[in-house]
């Protein structure tokens, strides 16, 4: 499509008033600002026939097979001209589709000599697809009165799957690197029930772990060491209603809690536990059933990338009672959710409950920094401290949930999103050190 620039539009215009000087000097001088319009009209069309044709570009473009959520990736655009005798600058834009960032516009620079690349930025914001659609390209003619506008049908499609670049050396962190690499065996000791040997007693040591009768025999004290049990089913129940959408730092909670599950299976996987996944939110999404070995990584990945977005409330009493009926033994169930007050907890603490009485359960919440941010923040107008008080009102009632969590023998863990994958691990250690589970 060829249309005139603004600068043909400016120049055509400047023709009328002095058209109208001319009209005004003398009535006899119209056919010359007619010859005026005319003239500025066959330069445009000139220009127009002078502007680079479609047919004459040679368009190749280079799309990441998928992106990770959260970071940046690239369209590599290469654009030549064939039989081109002067430079020609593009402006380019993407025709995009899905939850990512609008696209940035660019300009390339193609020579007679070489052809010119460039890269469109691609940003996604949610996990899922992105649809590439076309490449729009406009260039102006060599005066700059005509401009030709293409559009390249692209037709690309990329995943947009969980970010796990950085969860084998974040999980590589809580382990020994030479029990890693296979060059010794590496043992976890801790308070679990396995017996693993005597040593001597150390200032230190709980004084429940002497064995007296060896002690007694040995003339000296000796304390039990334990090994941490393995063999234990890890469940990463997911949340996947309305309110765990909500973005914070960029990413919503629900990519938040599937970063941090992802690393907690890892690191259980690699530990010796079986570790499954599951799904809620109005109705059940998904089930995977535990499995062990660092080849069931894989899978729990696919699987975590497949929870969707959804808009429906969570029902917490068909989630967890599906889940509880599942599990035929005792489980560490990992609930990655969010709720508003006290009013919206009360079936969510009694499902817990009912969890609590046979499994481990560790309640993960994100901590939102929006409401801390407004109660600390100066009052200088009625309204903000009318937001002050809500804001205080609501954080007090999250205590007041994560308080009777904690009487019910719930691990509970809120926590910025930042830390939240670290802290995750850090509790699921400390749990299974303490043979809770």
């Amino acid at each position: 499509m060829i249309r005139p620039t603004l600068r043909a539009v400016l120049v055509f215009g400047a023709t009328l008033p002095v058209a109208i000087i001319l009209l005004a000097y003398d009535g006899a001088l119209w056919p010359i600002s007619l010859d005026l319009a005319l003239f500025v009209l066959a330069l445009i069309a000139i220009d127009a026939l002078l502007c680079v044709r479609t047919s004459r570009l040679e368009i190749a473009t280079d799309a990441p097979s998928r992106l990770f959520i959260g970071s940046k990736g690239e369209l590599t655009v290469k654009i030549g001209v064939a039989a081109a005798t002067r430079g020609l600058v593009l402006d380019m834009l993407c025709e995009q589709r899905g939850e990512l960032a609008p696209p940035e516009p660019r300009q390339l620079l193609v020579t007679p000599d070489r052809a010119g690349e460039t890269t469109l930025p691609l940003l996604p914001h949610r996990r899922g697809r992105i649809h590439i659609d076309a490449l729009w390209l406009r260039w102006r003619g060599p005066l700059g009165l005509a401009m030709r506008t293409h559009r390249q049908p692209l037709t690309l499609v990329v995943d947009v799957v969980p970010d796990i670049r950085g969860i084998a050396s974040a999980g590589i962190q809580f382990f020994n690197q030479n029990a890693i690499d296979g060059i010794r065996v590496q043992r976890q000791k801790g308070e679990g029930t396995e017996f693993d040997a005597l040593r001597e007693h150390a200032p230190g040591i709980d004084n429940r772990f002497i064995d007296w009768k060896r002690s007694a025999k040995h003339l000296k004290l000796l304390s039990k060491e334990f090994r941490v049990e393995s063999n234990h089913q890890i469940i990463l129940a997911f949340d996947t209603g309305y309110l765990m959408a909500e973005p914070i730092d960029g990413l919503s909670r629900l990519d938040h809690a599937i970063h941090a599950g992802l690393l907690l299976g890892w690191v259980s996987l690699h530990s010796g536990d079986y570790v499954g996944s599951f799904g809620f939110d109005a109705r059940i999404r998904q089930f995977l059933q535990p499995s062990r070995g660092m080849s069931s990584f894989a899978r729990l990945q696919n699987a975590s990338g497949q929870l969707g977005y959804q808009t429906e409330e969570t029902n917490f009493t068909l989630g967890l009672a599906e889940l509880n009926t599942r599990l035929k033994r005792r489980a560490l169930v990992v609930l990655f959710t969010e709720f508003i007050d006290t009013t919206t907890a009360e079936l969510l603490l009694e499902s817990l409950q009912r969890m609590a009485n046979r499994h481990a359960v560790i309640f993960v919440t994100l901590r939102d920094p929006l409401l801390p941010n407004i109660v600390e923040a100066k009052p200088d107008r009625f309204q903000s401290v009318a937001e002050a008080v809500v804001a205080h009102d609501l954080l007090r009632e999250r205590a007041v949930v994560l308080e009777r969590l904690a009487r019910m023998g719930v691990h509970c863990l809120e926590i910025p999103p930042r830390s939240l994958a670290v802290g995750l691990v850090n509790r699921y250690l400390t749990i299974k050190q303490r043979g809770l589970l």
